[in-house]
């Protein structure tokens, strides 16, 4: 039998026990099955190495981590429970809840997601506004910061950030800092140690194999997360990075829109819980919320009301076989009667989600989706452009924006608003680490949609003629693509 015979024979039978692994080992979502399937039976031969590089589940060791992280959520809860009200209590005393208390009860049967009241938040639109906020308060900090980050450039932007925390660190203030593996790839570690060397602690999140960049068995989950806290009463969280493209620098993908959050309330106290918990995990140190207290990341003085919107932070990731911010957004979408407003970089949704958005529709709910007109990823966004024609047909307003949109939001009538780092895919769902803060408050849900109007202003209106005078090569790679989209 010819060798080439033999090597097929031996990849096909690999590629059915990752097949069978993936039901009924990983038990691994049916779409994803179907997305590998596709990529095994193009690929026989190199299939079995794509699915261990990008594919394959977190390995025993990381889900201890996992597990001890959970031990240390508990460990939160139990220690809040007795410095938060509860929700029932607390709309028994206040009614301006009560028009989402069916939206905060779920979210908080859902996944334990905390509500508070009396949190003041800013809206930043673009990466310099952040930016110049973020350095004045990083400056002025005087106990702890703590920073994580997808993307933590080695460019001018990221290098403005890392001198300020070196300067604070030297000076004795307590810096941590996690960033991603993958998002920060091409910033060298030399760049990270600089910290280390003036006092500060820093954590790659999921780090290759023996220290080789290059081979890292777990790429295909990453931490999209950006929060800063700030001495335990400023946080910031959003889609913006530490990077100059994020500042609207780069030519290619400006204007650069996008969407974060400067926060101050209660709320801070979840921000800085999540990035305790990632730190818990990469650190493997054994942390515990009363020693927490003890050394100033829980301030008393924060549960003050600095201003007047109520907030629940939603965290997911691969750790949990449940999709607890998708699960938020289809409750949102549900209880639409009026509008539904998304931003989001990359649309490449699962039929709940598309669906969900399908039915509002029908009901006589105005739903817009925006998109940017300039691509960042032009695979993932001839994968985007799949799932429009869908929308088109149903109804749903799709709109260009002109220049690069990275803002995740998802507002719904006057009850909620979204901002976050998670996408409308698959990947923000089920694959990456991703956080959103549902925030309540008609006024602010109100403001944001009149930002979301703003930018429509600022974009073209896609019609299904459009679509449709797209070449036929480009309808056709955008079917085909679209078979692996559970996988992007």
């Amino acid at each position: 039998m010819p060798v080439g015979t033999i090597v097929l024979i031996v990849g096909y039978a690999l590629n059915l026990l990752l097949l069978l692994i993936m039901i009924f080992v990983e038990r691994k979502q049916p779409q994803s099955v179907f997305g590998w399937f596709a990529v095994l039976a193009l690929f026989p031969i190199g299939g079995f190495v794509l699915y261990i590089l990008f594919g394959g589940g977190l390995s025993i060791r990381t889900r201890v981590y996992i597990r001890r992280k959970k031990r240390y959520t508990q460990d939160y809860l139990q220690f809040v429970s007795w410095q938060r009200i509860n929700f029932d209590k607390l709309r028994a005393k206040n009614e301006k809840y009560d028009y989402a208390y069916k939206l905060i009860k779920f979210v908080k049967s859902n996944d334990n997601n905390v509500f508070s009241t009396g949190n003041s938040v800013k809206v930043f639109t673009d990466g310099p506004s952040k930016l110049e906020s973020l350095k004045n308060d990083l400056k002025n900090a005087k106990n702890n910061i703590n920073i994580e980050y997808y993307i933590f450039g080695d460019d001018k932007t990221g290098k403005e950030i890392m001198d300020i925390l070196c300067q604070k660190a030297r000076s004795g203030v307590k810096v941590k800092l996690i960033y991603d593996s993958v998002g920060s790839l091409k910033s060298p570690r030399r760049f990270f140690r600089k910290l280390k060397k003036a006092g500060g602690e820093v954590a790659e999140f999921f780090p290759p194999f023996m220290g080789i960049r290059l081979i890292n068995f777990k790429i295909n989950y990453r931490n999209h997360r950006k929060i800063v806290v700030i001495d335990g009463k400023i946080a910031y969280t959003g889609g913006i990075n530490l990077r100059d493209d994020h500042m609207g620098k780069k030519k290619k993908v400006s204007p650069w829109r996008d969407t974060h959050i400067r926060v101050e309330g209660p709320v801070v106290w979840d921000l800085q819980n999540i990035f305790f918990n990632d730190f818990r995990c990469v650190k493997k140190e054994r942390l515990n919320a009363k020693q927490l207290v003890k050394e100033g990341y829980f301030l008393e003085d924060s549960l003050k009301e600095k201003g007047n919107i109520g907030a629940q932070v939603i965290t997911s990731g691969p750790e949990s076989d449940q999709r607890y911010i998708e699960d938020a957004y289809i409750r949102m979408i549900s209880f639409a009667q009026k509008r539904v407003y998304i931003q989001t970089p990359y649309f490449i949704p699962d039929e709940m989600f598309l669906k969900s958005l399908l039915i509002a529709k029908k009901t006589g709910v105005d739903v817009k989706v925006m998109i940017p007109a300039k691509p960042d990823k032009r695979t993932v966004y001839y994968v985007t452009l799949s799932f429009v024609k869908e929308l088109l047909d149903a109804g749903i307003e799709v709109y260009f924006y002109n220049g690069f949109l990275h803002s995740k939001t998802l507002l719904v009538d006057d009850l909620c608003v979204s901002i976050g780092t998670c996408n409308a895919d698959n990947r923000s769902f089920a694959l990456n680490f991703e956080l959103t803060t549902l925030l309540y408050d008609k006024d602010f849900v109100n403001y944001n949609a009149q930002l979301f109007e703003q930018d429509m202003k600022n974009s073209k209106l896609l019609t299904l003629s459009d679509f449709n005078r797209k070449f036929f090569a480009s309808k056709l790679f955008q079917a085909i693509l679209r078979l692996f989209s559970p996988l992007l």
